[in-house]
């Protein structure tokens, strides 16, 4: 048994079993995989996937057990070289960070300004997607954390932890006559066409979930993954929107108005999460107390050592 053969293995589920696919991201020859992974089979004594003629077309029962094992072991060996990349260069390397838009463009900046100030040697790089493809990206090892709002709390396989809380705003054009109510109801708010988030972004859940509760539909125009572009038809006066709080800045938003709307649509939390068993590198510690100072390395440590349930906002 070697290492090669654990990597062949692996490499075959996450390209769906096409073992030329395989090959290819591993840059070696297919047959060199296919014999590999045969002979792996052979000394272990049982089948790992299920074929169709030479084709595999899955894993087999014990196949999933032995995936498992091989993927704790690949990320154990993905731990040794990063710690010695880590104590070969304390304060440089790369550092690769998975998130959706609304955090890239206006959570992370100061944040990303701040690390960058005080690990000028690391290369930083930010991977945009919805929530489900960030949390792969570091579930196959393509980025070091992910953030987010939605649903990586409960993605199987990452630790994740609560970095703040937000509120939606509804904004609307300067002479809207929403802005003469004292407290916007979404009764009042169905009465206009609306411009929101896609379904996987920034919250939308709650929103939708708000107005089925009252069994409201309301009659949404757009929806877009970019708070910008909801807020350049709403300057258009093409309807009412309803964005992240932290997409709103009075300044730069001089043709809009934002009402609070927290109360409708509940409190939201970004999370910040890391793949269970992951090794991580000083500064990447450092990121995280930067996005919260609660967030302190112990901290970190703790969770990721299974006490899941001593921190909160």
């Amino acid at each position: 048994m070697n290492l090669h053969q654990l990597r062949f293995v692996r490499e075959a589920v996450r390209q769906n079993f096409n073992l030329t696919e395989a090959a290819k991201a591993l840059f070696t020859s297919q047959p060199g995989v296919s014999k590999a992974i045969i002979e792996l089979e052979e000394e272990l004594g049982v089948d790992i996937f299920t074929r169709h003629g030479k084709r595999i077309r899955g894993l087999t029962e014990p196949g999933r057990a032995v995936l498992k094992s091989v993927e704790l072991i690949m990320q154990e060996i993905d731990g040794l070289k990063r710690i010695g990349k880590e104590y070969a260069a304390q304060d440089s390397g790369s550092f690769t960070i998975a998130t959706t838009h609304t955090q890239a463009r206006y959570a992370l900046p100061k944040v990303v300004q701040a690390f960058m100030q005080k690990f000028p040697k690391v290369r930083l790089s930010l991977l945009q997607g919805n929530p489900k493809q960030i949390a792969e990206m570091v579930m196959r090892d393509q980025a070091d954390l992910v953030i987010a709002t939605e649903s990586i709390a409960g993605f199987d396989g990452l630790i994740s932890l609560p970095c703040y809380q937000w509120e939606h705003v509804l904004i609307v054009p300067v002479d809207h006559p929403l802005l003469k109510l004292k407290n916007v109801t979404l009764e009042e708010m169905v009465d206009y066409p609306l411009v929101t988030y896609d379904a996987a972004f920034a919250g939308r859940s709650k929103i939708d979930q708000a107005f089925q509760i009252r069994n409201l539909k309301p009659d949404i125009l757009l929806e877009a993954i970019d708070a910008d572009v909801i807020k350049t038809y709403v300057e258009l006066g093409m309807g009412i929107g309803i964005i992240a709080g932290m997409a709103f800045d009075a300044e730069r938003d001089k043709n809009l108005r934002a009402i609070p709307v927290g109360h409708l649509f509940g409190m939201n939390v970004s999370r910040v999460a890391i793949k269970q068993g992951a090794y991580l590198r000083s500064y990447v510690y450092t990121f995280i107390e930067l996005l919260n100072p609660t967030l302190t390395r112990k901290m970190v440590d703790s969770v990721l050592q299974g006490n899941k349930d001593n921190y909160d906002l």
